[in-house]
């Protein structure tokens, strides 16, 4: 076993260390898309949902949690997520004197990480929201001849019917997304949703489109604002809301959100039912 990657050890910490946190800056990636953190096009955060997070009492007895963190979208740096866990592994055997003692030393870290005010909400495990199932309409039963997985603006500007220029509302939604680690090439799943107000948005192109980043490498974040950013600059919609519920990785899952909608309520974001 010692030969296979399944043998290889990772050492997880048994004293704090906020300084595992690994920030990636948020600009090097929005290059790409030609946007500034002067001038974003969206609002929005990405929200963690997190599993696996416990403490010593001052007794030295365990306690687990569940966790919300929320990142701003406007801040400076995203946190890499195995760094997360990692970190969040050296606060297993310390001790605190409170859920709200455990929570400030979490704030304070990952805002300093984030270059921003961080949120974070931690809750009993009976005061889990139960998850959902997606609302809207459903793109996957759409019938497509797929040959290129490469991601490109372009594909929006292909249909087989005439572009649509009624304004309509709609929510939509695909459970086959996918996209790849940039670290470890690992895939990553999620159920995205693009929510709309403008002119219609062609069901195959945009299923067609979304299905394009199974062989890309990029980070959930980055992902969810070139879709964003792609569907508004092909559509023009009056409104705009691109969500993506990643499945559950490392005790982790991620959801960003980038909308052109704001103060939207990041507490009550839901989790869908593959999470």
């Amino acid at each position: 076993m010692v030969e296979t990657p399944l043998g290889k050890k990772t050492i997880y910490p048994e004293k704090y260390q906020p300084d595992l946190l690994v920030s990636i800056p948020r600009s090097e990636n929005r290059l790409i898309l030609d946007i500034t953190a002067e001038a974003l096009p969206f609002e929005g955060a990405d929200v963690w949902n997190v599993y696996e997070l416990s403490y010593l009492n001052t007794q030295g007895k365990p306690i687990t949690l569940h966790g919300r963190f929320v990142f701003p979208a406007g801040s400076t740096n995203l946190v890499e997520s195995k760094s997360l866990k990692l970190y969040l592994n050296s606060l297993n055997q310390e001790q605190f004197e409170s859920d709200e003692h455990f929570a400030s030393i979490i704030h304070g870290d990952l805002s300093r990480a984030a270059d921003q005010l961080v949120g974070i909400f931690v809750f009993q495990l009976n005061e889990m929201s139960m998850p959902e199932y997606p609302s809207g309409t459903c793109l996957d039963d759409q019938k497509l001849d797929i040959t290129d997985y490469s991601i490109s603006k372009s594909l929006l500007k292909e249909t087989s019917d005439t572009l649509f220029e009624e304004l309509t509302e709609e929510i939509l939604y695909t459970n086959l997304f996918r996209s790849n680690c940039p670290v470890t090439n690992q895939p990553d799943w999620a159920t995205v949703t693009v929510c709309y107000q403008g002119k219609k948005i062609p069901h195959d192109v945009l299923l067609k489109y979304l299905i394009s980043y199974r062989q890309h490498n990029d980070y959930h974040e980055n992902c969810v604002e070139r879709i964003f950013c792609d569907l508004k600059d092909v559509f023009e919609p009056q409104s705009l809301t691109v969500e993506a519920n990643f499945l559950r990785r490392g005790g982790l899952d991620i959801n960003p959100i980038r909308s052109t909608e704001k103060n939207l309520n990041y507490q009550a974001f839901p989790r869908f039912i593959r999470q």
